[in-house]
């Protein structure tokens, strides 16, 4: 399903081009940018199981097939040159598993912009309420930006720390 290219906001780099559905092809490289990005600004708050569960979570063949099945849709932000610079992915049409920025766009809009887009497609075409999220520590503000309220203490399962989110998508 496509998603209409964003216009590109003054305050996002230059060279960022679209968000739009990735596609089959684009999997292995989107799962590698979260794990790569996860390492990169996430692991350093988990244990070791955390770190492990998160590797096999995005390298889940059960998952590829819930993506290549269409219930489990995934949005890619990509720079003008074609590299994935973003991804979010939605699962049960309501709920965020992963939104992961390429280190070099960090604290330039593309989280945000990817979010308003997966926000937007939730909202009118998925004709959803609401959208939750488990943020991991590093994420906390940024989803408290974007107006996530947090709707329990952090949480811990399976080595992995996570504060359960929720936003209204009728304050988009």
């Amino acid at each position: 399903m496509p998603l209409s290219c964003m216009m590109m906001n003054d305050s996002l780099r230059k060279d960022f081009r679209e968000i739009r559905f990735i596609e089959g092809s684009e999997w292995e490289e989107a799962m590698n940018l979260a794990y790569r990005t996860f390492l990169q600004f996430d692991a350093a708050s988990y244990t070791e199981e955390g770190i492990e569960n998160f590797r096999n979570f995005v390298s889940d063949h059960a998952l590829k097939r819930m993506f290549d099945a269409g219930s489990y849709q995934v949005i890619g932000a990509f720079a003008g040159d074609g590299k994935l610079i973003g991804i979010i992915s939605l699962r049960d049409n309501t709920h965020i598993s992963l939104l992961f920025v390429d280190r070099e766009y960090h604290r330039q809009g593309v989280g945000s912009a990817l979010f308003h887009a997966l926000a937007d497609y939730v909202r009118v075409k998925l004709h959803q309420d609401f959208i939750t999220v488990n943020a991991a520590p590093y994420a906390l503000g940024f989803y408290h930006k974007l107006g996530f309220r947090d709707v329990s203490e952090a949480l811990t399962r399976d080595g992995i720390i996570f504060t359960p989110m929720r936003y209204d998508t009728e304050d988009i």
